[in-house]
């Protein structure tokens, strides 16, 4: 760790743990990718910067989210056509009911005109039909409840609704001679104003099973010839049982009755030209059923007058219909007398009427029914269509999503697992082969290359086959560097190896000199010479670090950890400025003390070499409450950055590879060597009360108990029994320091894993041995009192012990 002795201007660096300038020129920076060059954007939002899986997806987005429209298009038109068959069905449903309600109010307005017009008004005849009308309202209205939300019959139901409470007023003056002279037939046309709005109703029939279009106006139609024939019925019985007596009123009657006649012509004409061929022979079929059964219910009446010896004429017909022929001489105004000696009377008009009557209900029944069945089936059909595409746009959607995310899902395995296996071998298997290469002979490490587990041929497969080619060329280049390194130490250890041997003859033959010499000035001039020699020789052992080689010298003796420190400082050239101060008692294990001289030796040189030659270089050790001891070496120098001591804490921490930055720091390379071989962690950190620096080195619990060889003789002579006799009351014992913890001392132990500063088992040197032997002559030296004849013994001249093992 020695730097060269340029003054402190001059000088870029501290020491061989300083990192290159700030001020330097940085390197290069990297040219950007053709793509970002061309003007490509590198957000992570832009499509060129997307997954595979995300790209199949986008591009399956369009055709799915088109086939998603238009289905979603199909169904909403399903669903509208359910929604509208269900409000068509709910229509049918409430005309229907409108129906049942308008053919009470009929019924009731014709079948109590006789009794009332007689002055019966309490007949049991009167109430049943007001009964019977009371619960088809009640049915409608439940029918209403549910009615669909169409402009066109809340309008009709409101007509309906204002015209329902004239019917209690109605039903009190129903065929009283009062009510005619304001109008001829007011009871007639006043049940008619209610039961209008109800057959209007049926115009809001929009569906059904023929033309769909005119079906509503057909039933409408059917209603209003009902209608109309129910006015003739009540009409033709006012004018049969109680004609007015006033002219005026009484033409009033035939009028109006001839206009519902005529009226039923024009519905009949309507229903005909609105409804299809087979409604219209429908209609034929069941009036000429219904005139058959008049025709029937007459001949039956005219028996049961003739057998009571009343005769009752045959009434007139018209084309094969009573009804018609009695109507015909009705309009024509005659007398009631007179239509009594034509057979016209109220029994063969009631019974005609409502042959008649009922055939254009039936008729309505199969229409209303009808409408009913259909709207049902429609919206029955409606909704199984609105399921049915539903359910197939949801299946395509779902299967061209499962579609496409197998096929994404396939290929983006296949780039996930290339990409993984590109990482591991990047970031895993290729650096581990590098560093066992790095550790090991070429020859000696598999450098085989397992291909990528992609078997496919597209073009994902190709790739993984390139990227297999390429790995195999990084291992070949890998094992070439290895080899060339490898040459590369070679050299230097044999460069070391011979520069090793002659130091350590110079350093014999200096021993031999020392120990002939008794003239303390000339000894002080060989001692001077022996550290010379001896950092010569450090500097040789870096370079077998460098190599990845250790020294052949190993200690066997468990040594002092005073002894190590000065052995340490013996190596540095200003020696004199080192200050040992409360070094606990502590023995090194002797497998470990050589490197650990070495380290502290290059720890010092750069303390005592950046600092100023006034000043001290303290060194002080504390053991720990876990059993470690950390060595404290405190300098007074130009100190380092905050950026400066976290980048040589880290490179201490985790050694570099041998590279051409190394030769120029060779120092911070050694330490950290050294301490990983021993699990020695060291640290720089700032001096806390003024400028300098301070180096912490924590010595394991492992080497800090001893060991490496038997135990010294009680009365072996070392350096550290010399200081213990030689202490004066000015010099600082070495007492234990009160315990303190490690973060207490300014030590960071969160930078290491768990684990980490087990001390391997290998061969360090020895170089203690010298500095105990200088010191030792010194000693002997300043005690020259003693006797010529009993001198001490050197330790080179006592008979030294077998070397044994590293065992920890």
């Amino acid at each position: 760790m020695r730097r060269s002795k340029k003054s402190s201007a001059e000088q870029q660096t501290r020491g061989n743990f300083t990192p290159p300038s700030r001020t330097a020129a940085p390197p290069a920076a990297e040219a950007p990718p053709a793509g970002d060059a061309a003007g490509g954007s590198s957000s992570r939002m832009s499509p060129r910067n997307w997954r595979v899986a995300t790209r199949l997806n986008a591009i399956l987005l369009i055709p799915v989210l088109v086939a998603l429209v238009m289905g979603g298009f199909q169904v909403n038109g399903s669903v509208k056509a359910w929604r509208d068959a269900q409000d068509a069905e709910k229509t049918a449903l409430i005309v229907r009911a409108a129906a049942e309600y308008g053919h009470a109010l009929l019924n009731e307005r014709d079948l109590t005109a006789q009794p009332l017009l007689t002055g019966r008004r309490t007949a049991p005849a009167v109430g049943d039909a007001r009964k019977a009308t009371d619960d088809a309202k009640k049915k409608f209205d439940a029918a209403v409840a549910g009615a669909p939300d169409n402009q066109g019959l809340k309008n009709r139901l409101n007509r309906i609704r204002q015209a329902e409470p004239k019917l209690p007023a109605l039903r009190g003056t129903a065929y009283t001679a009062g009510v005619e002279s304001k109008n001829p037939v007011a009871t007639e046309e006043g049940y008619r104003d209610v039961q209008h709005f109800l057959m209007e109703v049926s115009n809001e029939l929009s569906l059904g099973s023929g033309n769909i279009t005119s079906y509503g106006r057909t039933v409408y139609a059917v209603e209003l010839a009902k209608a109309a024939e129910s006015l003739q019925r009540s009409i033709g019985l006012h004018l049969l049982i109680r004609p007015n007596g006033e002219d005026a009123i009484f033409e009033g009657q035939v009028k109006a009755f001839c206009s519902y006649n005529y009226l039923e012509t024009i519905a009949l004409g309507e229903y005909v030209s609105g409804g299809t061929q087979q409604d219209v022979d429908r209609l034929s079929d069941v009036m000429k059923g219904k005139a058959e059964e008049g025709g029937r219910k007459l001949a039956e009446a005219q028996a049961a007058a003739k057998a009571q010896g009343k005769p009752l004429p045959t009434p007139p017909a018209r084309n094969g219909s009573v009804f018609d022929g009695m109507a015909a001489e009705i309009c024509k105004g005659q007398k009631q007398s007179t239509l009594a000696a034509k057979g016209i009377v109220p029994l063969t008009w009631q019974a005609a009427a409502t042959a008649k009557f009922d055939g254009y209900t039936e008729i309505e029944n199969e229409l209303v029914t009808k409408a009913v069945t259909d709207a049902a089936q429609i919206s029955a059909d409606s909704r199984n269509d609105a399921l049915i595409n539903g359910a197939i746009v949801v299946v395509a959607v779902l299967a061209a999503f499962v579609l496409a995310g197998a096929v994404a899902r396939q290929m983006s395995r296949s780039m996930k697992r290339l990409r993984t296996a590109a990482f591991g071998i990047a970031e895993q298997r290729l650096p581990m082969l590098v560093d066992q290469l790095s550790r090991t002979e070429p020859g000696r490490v598999d450098t085989r290359v397992q291909p990528i587990p992609i078997t496919s041929h597209d073009e994902i497969g190709e790739v993984a086959r390139a990227f297999d080619q390429v790995h195999r060329e990084a291992v070949r280049l890998a094992a070439e560097q290895a080899m060339l390194r490898g040459n590369v130490n070679a050299i230097f250890t044999n460069l070391s190896r011979r520069n090793q041997s002659l130091i350590e003859g110079q350093l014999t033959l200096i021993t031999d000199l020392e120990n002939n010499e008794a003239d303390p000035d000339q000894l002080e001039s060989l001692f001077r010479l022996d550290h010379l020699a001896t950092r010569m020789r450090r500097n040789g052992e870096n370079l077998l670090v460098l190599a990845g080689e250790e020294p052949g010298r190993r200690w066997n003796q468990p040594v002092p950890l005073v002894d190590v420190l000065r052995a340490a400082s013996s190596e540095v050239e200003s020696y004199e400025r080192i200050e040992l101060t409360g070094v606990p008692e502590s023995e090194i294990h002797g497998q470990a003390v050589t490197d650990l001289v070495h380290l502290l030796a290059e720890l010092l040189e750069n303390a005592t070499t950046f600092s100023s030659p006034q000043t001290k270089v303290r060194v002080n050790a504390t053991r720990l409450p876990d059993g470690r001891v950390m060595v404290e070496i405190h300098d007074k120098g130009i100190g380092l950055t905050p950026e400066d001591f976290a980048d040589i804490n880290h490179k201490l921490a985790n050694p570099p590879t041998v590279d051409a930055a190394v030769s120029q720091r060779m120092g911070l390379f050694v330490v950290g060597r050294l301490a990983d071989r021993h699990g020695i962690r060291v640290q720089l950190r700032p001096s806390g009360e003024q400028a300098g620096t301070t180096s912490l080195v924590m010595l394991p619990d492992a080497i800090t108990h001893g060991g490496g060889g038997e135990n010294q003789p009680q009365g072996d002579f070392t350096v550290s029994s010399i200081m213990a006799e030689q202490q004066t009351p000015e010099q600082p014992s070495f007492e234990a320091a009160p315990l303190r913890t490690a973060a207490e001392l300014g030590f960071d132990d969160s930078r290491y894993e768990a684990g980490h500063g087990r001390p391997g088992e290998r061969t360090p040197l020895d170089p203690v041995n010298r500095s105990l032997l200088r010191e030792e002559r010194r000693a002997a030296l300043e005690g020259r009192a003693a006797p010529s004849g009993e001198r001490p013994l050197f330790r080179d001249e006592v008979q030294e012990p077998q070397q044994t093992s590293y065992e920890q």
